[in-house]
């Protein structure tokens, strides 16, 4: 289930465009018969059905093939385990449906973001990713949403399946004893580590450049030229509702960026467009679709401001400076952190850096080399304890370019895990097993009642949980 969880994260990158040559996933066995064409001659089938959702083969070959990509390694028979991921995936996507689980568009724009920019530094570039794989960066947004939408329902109905699961500090002693010693986990190299960011200054001749063409776009939709929708899908820099013609779903006002917020909820006259509203992601207009007790759905169009070059040097110029004041004793890493950065998760913790463990659901400073954007690794991997980062430039979560030195704070170096030095890896570890039980015992729950059908050649196959073929 952890490897399932991980692949959850792939971005999928073929979808059912194409015409389907059988359309029934509950056929006679005859179907596979040489008296059909052959399986290689078919463009695309349904080959498992869910519920009342279909599993394509060309999903699977897309999972397969950006598996391949990113390195991962299914466990088993690909043909069997990838089909039987796709399936729970969709179980627990029903589910969150169902239980009115949520997620918030800017969550969704800020994965999808978050893939694209581990792809451009792959690639090099920009250029060179879209020339690799064939989309612009817009087609590759646009093509991710959904996945990355599903991705994050399945995460929180997973986090609400467990969230009243827990371990004791003797749980975890027992476990501990009773764990063979060749079965003790080995603890990956984790460091700590702390930031500081700086905004390159955006000109005013941008801004205003930007602010105009939202006021042309006002009035293109007030004169009737075109509509809000249209704009917004050629226009919009929002990811996650630019394709859906700058609609989002119905969000709540903590939901929204609160300067965002305070305009949108202001909104009575679907036919009219909002002022032009700055937030931390860019400059947006605003149109209502409609209100819903205390929710709201809008469209958006969002431009961003583009920074200069000389604007990103000369902030990486400034950062270079305080680090040397820093290296001379005038004052602390942690200090300049507080008061001069830009940087709003981690300002108020003086520059420590901490993410959310998406298997333990808990908050932690301690990275894995894996786990930190990829320019920080690249900054980190060279550095001694206590040393810090030139200044470089960087995608933050939000989309902006920043500026950025880091200190290495702390290196652990990989080791065999001990219960009094490793207590908290120790209790994810039991905390983690104990979930998946939850987890696991649920999915088989969930099978038995959910309707399942699947083309023949698929019953034959080995599968992790029972209950799929009937």
């Amino acid at each position: 289930m952890a490897f399932l969880a991980g692949m959850f994260l792939l971005g999928m990158t073929a979808k059912a465009g194409n015409s389907i040559a059988h359309v029934s996933a509950d056929e006679p066995a005859k179907a596979d018969t040489d008296s059909v064409a052959p399986e290689n001659s078919v463009i695309d089938e349904v080959i498992w059905v869910v519920g009342d959702e279909p599993i394509l083969k060309s999903d699977v070959e897309a999972m397969r093939l950006q598996g391949e990509a990113e390195g991962v390694k299914f466990p088993g028979n690909p043909d069997y385990t990838i089909p039987e991921q796709l399936a729970v995936q969709k179980l627990f996507v029903h589910q969150a449906q169902l239980d009115s689980i949520e997620v918030s568009e800017s969550d969704v724009a800020a994965r999808v973001d978050e893939q694209i920019n581990r792809w451009i530094q792959l690639a090099g570039s920009r250029e060179k990713l879209e020339e690799w794989r064939g989309q612009t960066v817009a087609q590759m947004r646009s093509s991710l949403h959904d996945d990355f939408k599903n991705t994050l329902l399945v995460q929180n109905m997973r986090k609400e399946l467990v969230k009243d699961v827990k371990v004791t500090p003797s749980d975890v002693r027992r476990y501990f004893n009773n764990m063979p010693k060749d079965s003790i986990p080995l603890v990956p190299t984790e460091v700590e580590v702390e930031i500081i960011t700086r905004q390159p200054k955006i000109s005013q001749t941008e801004i205003n450049r930007v602010k105009d063409e939202l006021r042309d776009y006002t009035r293109r939709v007030t004169s009737g030229e075109t509509t809000f929708a249209t704009l917004a899908r050629l226009y919009s820099q929002d990811p996650g509702s630019a394709m859906q013609g700058g609609e989002m779903d119905y969000m709540s006002r903590g939901m929204l960026d609160p300067a965002f917020a305070n305009v949108a909820f202001n909104l009575t006259d679907p036919k009219k467009i909002s002022k032009i509203v700055e937030t931390e992601y860019g400059y947006h207009i605003i149109q209502l679709v409609d209100k819903r007790g205390d929710k709201i759905k809008v469209r958006h169009i969002l431009l961003r401001p583009q920074v200069s070059k000389e604007e990103i040097d000369s902030a990486c110029t400034r950062l270079d400076s305080i680090a040397g004041d820093i290296r001379k004793g005038k004052f602390t890493f942690e200090d300049a952190a507080t008061y001069v950065s830009d940087d709003k998760d981690t300002r108020s913790n003086h520059g420590l850096m901490a993410f959310t463990d998406y298997q333990t659901q808990t908050l932690t400073s301690k990275f894995q080399m894996k786990d930190l954007p990829t320019e920080i690794q690249r900054q980190v991997v060279n550095l001694k304890v206590g040393e810090i980062s030139p200044a470089f430039s960087m995608i933050n979560t939000k989309g902006k370019t920043v500026a950025a030195i880091v200190k290495l704070k702390d290196r652990v170096p990989a080791h065999k895990a001990t219960i009094t030095e490793d207590y908290q890896v120790m209790k994810n570890l039991v905390l983690e097993k104990e979930r998946e039980k939850v987890i696991n015992d649920w999915i088989a729950n969930k099978i038995k009642h959910t309707y399942v059908s699947m083309k023949p050649r698929y019953r034959q196959g080995q599968y992790e949980y029972k209950g799929w073929v009937r």
